[in-house]
Formats: C-alpha cells, sequence, structure tokens
C-alpha cells in the first residue's frame, strides 16, 4: 500500500513539475552562474587540495544545489496547504507517509537532474573527474536532497505564511554554506574557522564528495561523509514522516 501510494503521488507531482520547464532549469541557474564566473577565477590558485580547481569547485555547486534547492521545497507546501489541497489528501485513503515520500521522491529526480545538467556544463569547461566520482557525487546530492526537503517540509507543516518561512530557512543554509567549505576548501580558512566547519554535517558531505572527483574512494573522508549522509538523511525522513501524521 505505502509503496503504490508512493507511487502515486510521485507521478503526481512529477507531472507538474514537467509542465513547468523554468522551475527545472531555474534551480540549476545560480551554480551555473557560480561555474562560468567563479571558476575561472580559481585556475591557478593553490587550493590546499589534490586535484584541479574543477574538482574543488563542482563538487561544492553540487550540494550547494541541494542545499538551497531542497532547502526551500517547503514553499510549495505552505500554498497548497493554504489552498485546501493538503487537507483533501489528508481526507483520502493515501497513507500519510506516501504524501511525504511522493514529494521526496519527485524532490530528489529534479535535483539529480539539475546535478547532471551541471556537471555537463562543467565538463565542457574542463572538468575531469572519473565516472565512478561523479557517479557518488549523484548518490551524495540524492541524500543531502531528501533529508533537507524532508526538514523543509516538516517546518512549512508549522509555519503556514511565507513570509515567515523564508527567513528561517535563509537563517539556517547561509551558515551552513559558509561553514561547509562548498565554494573553497576549508583548508584554507584560519585554524578557529576550520575547528568550528567541523560542527557543520554539511563540511563532511563536501569532503566527500571532492575525494571522489579525484578518484580517492578507501578515505576517512568518504567513510565521515557516507555516514553523515546515511545519518541525517534517516533521521530526517524520520522527523517529516512524523510530522505528516501528527498536523491536524
Amino acid at each position: 500500500m505505502l509503496v503504490h501510494d508512493t507511487a502515486l503521488l510521485f507521478r503526481r507531482y512529477a507531472r507538474q513539475t514537467l509542465r513547468s520547464k523554468f522551475q527545472m532549469l531555474f534551480g540549476a541557474l545560480m551554480p551555473l552562474l557560480y561555474l562560468l564566473f567563479f571558476g575561472p577565477l580559481l585556475t591557478d590558485l593553490p587550493l590546499g587540495r589534490s586535484g584541479d580547481s574543477w574538482q574543488v569547485l563542482v563538487p561544492g555547486l553540487l550540494l550547494q544545489l541541494s542545499l538551497f534547492g531542497a532547502s526551500f521545497s517547503g514553499f510549495a507546501l505552505i500554498m497548497e496547504n493554504n489552498w485546501g489541497v493538503v487537507e483533501r489528501l489528508r481526507v483520502t485513503p493515501v497513507s500519510r507517509a506516501a504524501l511525504l515520500l511522493g514529494r521526496l521522491l519527485r524532490d530528489v529526480a529534479l535535483f539529480v537532474l539539475q546535478s547532471v545538467l551541471l556537471v555537463l556544463a562543467a565538463l565542457v569547461m574542463g572538468l575531469r573527474a572519473p565516472l565512478a566520482g561523479i557517479l557518488l557525487g549523484f548518490v551524495f546530492v540524492s541524500l543531502l536532497s531528501c533529508a533537507l526537503a524532508s526538514l523543509s517540509y516538516a517546518l512549512a507543516l508549522r509555519i503556514d505564511t511565507p513570509q515567515s518561512f523564508g527567513p528561517t530557512v535563509n537563517a539556517l543554509t547561509m551558515p551552513s554554506m559558509l561553514l561547509s567549505g562548498l565554494m573553497l576548501p576549508m583548508a584554507l580558512a584560519p585554524g578557529w574557522l576550520d575547528v568550528l566547519s567541523h560542527f557543520v554535517p554539511f563540511r563532511y558531505l563536501v569532503d566527500a564528495v571532492r575525494d571522489a572527483y579525484v578518484g580517492s574512494y578507501a578515505t576517512s573522508a568518504m567513510l565521515y561523509g557516507a555516514l553523515v549522509a546515511a545519518g541525517f538523511t534517516a533521521l530526517a525522513v524520520t522527523v517529516g514522516t512524523r510530522a505528516y501524521r501528527s498536523a491536524p
């Protein structure tokens, strides 16, 4: 029943997304602009990591795509809640867990598609990375998108106005971006800032994907990144599911 309901809702939300080509492409616009206008500035700079500047920048942009895209997924839920769509879905026999999982599958598919477009553009600009590393990067994007979208939907069920939702999400995502080393490795930061960044879970995902892009898979960064990604996703989906089930 859960699988059937999830697939049914995924198709519904996927059709909505496919009808909006602008939504599909707009999310990748900001990382693409960073790629085009910021990437060339790093070409000859020592970045304190193995690999060239593209192997440092592109993994960060992939996770930036998930961080900002998935974190704001709850906006759509707020609008549907205000229009009464969510209430009508809740009175149907559809599982409440499926109401969340169907959305999450759509979000993961969307952000992975945008990630593929971003990597293709990076390859044209000079990125060279092993295929296995690129595929691992997509796995991390999927997990992070799933986790952040779950938390975003849980928050959207508690905050019923976009005016309150947006600043709340910004207050959480901006420090996370700055402290995780998305744009530049934290090895370039002062010691105190590097230590502080280790309390931000996204730091471990960024380091893991950067190792994958240089073909280093059996590393401590990869292990920590995988553990943090799996644990964070499991916790976030649990929080999101409980929020759906307990919502009035």
